[in-house]
């Protein structure tokens, strides 16, 4: 249960430090690099250390793959702040939790119980909660661009996720380290690619943000692959999507003051009330 604990709080960080980023209006291509550069370097240390050391081209190949993935799921969340706000975006990305939940079901057999059930309908109601309390009269109206923003950062978030399940059901932990090295080395090289072919003016205050990103975000990753591991993952999913939605609202409340609606505070007890039903067999 700790890694699950552990999991929400580094991903609450990474979301905390978008939000202030995007309130600066940092260059998200220098932030992308800082981060993935940090975390590619604390991947490559934990190799290092790592005895016996394994690494095979199957996983080598699998993280190239989801390093993109994840380069792409940071442009499209950056679109979707754009169009809708970022606590919209936030929120509107942890609905993607219905893949990687869905396809433990099809794939894996992780079948809930009926505690779990009312869980995950508990964990569907509050996300709606919390995108009603957030929505606002000049946030009405989407257009279809900003909707295929949103399809394209629903649609990598919960692929990347579940590819989490893929790699720990398929490799285990045993080459976690070289996993997350090559997922965020690629992720790096990948936008450094990008940056070249744009001529991005060199942003530094955006470049030391996502170093400062870079290390909640491997960890948060390094967790969750633990979390897989120790519990199911029609639990560890909703769980953590869900308290990331709790904490990055509770912790803006405190940061910037952000007052919560009724809608809102409705969200936080219904909220509550799931995580305790997804985790009741496990008290």
């Amino acid at each position: 249960m700790i890694n699950l604990i552990l999991t929400v709080i580094c991903s609450a960080g990474v979301a905390l430090i978008l939000k202030w980023s995007n309130s600066r209006k940092d260059s998200v291509l220098y932030l992308l690099l800082g981060n993935y550069l940090v975390a590619a370097i604390i991947g490559f240390v934990f190799c290092l250390r790592q005895s016996p050391k394994i690494f095979t081209g199957s996983t080598l190949v699998f993280g190239l793959f989801v390093g993109a993935l994840f380069v792409f799921s940071f442009f499209a969340f950056s679109k979707a702040v754009g169009a809708i706000g970022a606590s919209l975006a936030t929120v509107t990305s942890r609905i993607s939790v219905a893949i990687p939940v869905t396809l433990s079901i099809l794939f894996y057999r992780e079948y809930p119980n009926n505690w779990q059930t009312a869980g995950l309908l508990f964990v569907l109601i509050t996300i709606g909660l919390f995108y009603l309390s957030l929505k606002s009269p000049e946030r009405s109206k989407i257009y279809r661009l900003d909707f295929f923003y949103l399809s394209a950062l629903w649609a990598g978030i919960g692929v990347g996720d579940f590819s989490m399940k893929v790699f720990q059901s398929w490799r285990g932990l045993s080459e976690k380290p070289f996993f997350l090295f090559v997922i965020f080395g690629s992720a790096f090289i990948y936008t450094l690619i990008i940056i070249k072919s744009r001529k991005e003016p060199y942003d530094k205050k955006a470049f030391g943000m996502g170093v400062f990103l870079g290390i909640p975000n491997l960890f948060s990753l390094f967790f969750f692959l633990n979390a897989l591991n120790e519990l199911p993952s029609i639990v560890v999913y909703p769980v953590v999507n869900l308290g990331v939605v709790l904490l990055t609202a509770a912790s803006s409340r405190l940061i910037w003051k952000e007052r919560l609606n009724r809608l809102g505070k409705l969200a936080l007890i219904v909220g509550s009330l799931a995580i305790i039903l997804l985790n009741a067999n496990f008290y």
